[in-house]
């Protein structure tokens, strides 16, 4: 057996120390990924804890029938969360109603029709909105929108659908320009920009063969994107949709400046109103008595429930189309 030279045995050496240098690089780096995600989840429960603590003395007062409950008397300490989540719901709803069609059709543009030059500006463009700050989308809807939309959209409105029977509850009442459905508006422009962008990053990941040999089969344009683009991507769209949902169900500023700030429970859409995150801002700093903080902390909380259940109804939606596909295929 030969014995190794030198320079073998420090090559080896070498290799090892290489090798036990790699291994603890790798460990540090599971370490610290592992606390990063596991920081997530800490956080996330800091969230909860602190809205479970805070908002105890409301629970204990009130029980389950603060949800139900109208009444929001700070002077006689009567507290109901009713309003504000009825608030948050439709304002929620009626943006999302108004920017998903019109985030699809941006998606589709500029995936699938717009020219290739204008395509990268019109996109940036696009993005771009999605970084204005809320408060400018609050002042401009009180100093802008309110005022267009009291003289001419409400008018129309009550004069077209407010004559339907049971339809026109929802838009009878005096044009303030301020309520429900102006908030829900402003809400929609500002979700717009998520939702149109998260499609189309994912319309642009479908394969180009699929819509090629669509096209090939003498499929027109809508063809292709009903039967090839959104089967393809509704994981996607769906994601992009929660988003914008999200963001609607936790807006506060601009919310703030155009729902009109009134604890008042109405069936129309022109009436002022409130939702959770408004009452939060105008009352949080200036809540004294301990029974009011902590109906704001209840309020708080009963937010993160719905836009838990959100997530769930979707994750839920996302595995039965899933399970739909698995069975069909």
């Amino acid at each position: 057996m030969e014995s190794q030279s030198p320079e073998d045995i420090a090559a080896e050496q070498a290799m090892v120390a290489t090798m036990r240098t790699q291994r603890m690089q790798d460990f540090v780096f599971h370490k610290v990924t592992l606390f990063f995600a596991f920081s997530v989840l800490l956080v996330l429960a800091g969230i909860i804890v602190s809205l479970v603590i805070g908002s105890i003395p409301a629970w204990r007062e009130f029980g389950l029938g603060f949800v139900t409950a109208v009444e929001w008397d700070p002077v006689n300490d009567k507290y109901g969360g009713l309003i504000a989540i009825v608030g948050t719901l439709a304002t929620s709803l009626v943006a999302l109603a108004v920017a998903f069609p019109i985030s699809f059709g941006i998606a589709v543009f500029l995936t699938e029709i717009c020219p290739t030059w204008l395509r990268r500006p019109m996109g940036t463009a696009v993005e771009l909105l999605a970084g204005v700050p809320s408060i400018i989308y609050g002042m401009w809807g009180l100093f802008v929108f309110a005022p267009f939309f009291a003289e001419t959209v409400q008018p129309l409105l009550a004069n077209t659908l407010g004559k339907i029977p049971v339809l026109g509850q929802l838009f009878a009442g005096p044009a303030m320009g301020i309520g429900i459905l102006a908030a829900g508006l402003i809400l929609a422009v500002m979700i717009i920009p998520f939702i149109a962008s998260v499609m189309r990053d994912v319309f642009e990941v479908v394969p180009t063969v699929l819509k090629e040999s669509a096209y090939g089969l003498g499929c027109t344009r809508w063809e292709v994107v009903r039967k090839i683009v959104l089967p393809y991507t509704k994981t996607g769209v769906v994601g992009g949709v929660m988003l914008g949902l999200g963001r609607a169900l936790g807006e506060t500023m601009a919310v703030t400046f155009v729902i009109g700030n009134a604890h008042n429970l109405s069936w129309s859409l022109f009436a002022p109103g409130n939702s959770i995150a408004s009452t939060l801002a105008n009352e949080f700093a200036e809540a004294e008595s301990v029974l009011h903080q902590s109906s704001l902390y209840a309020l708080g909380l009963i937010l993160f429930v719905i836009t838990f259940l959100v997530l769930a109804i979707a994750k839920i939606m996302l595995a039965s189309l899933k399970r739909r596909e698995g069975a069909t295929s």
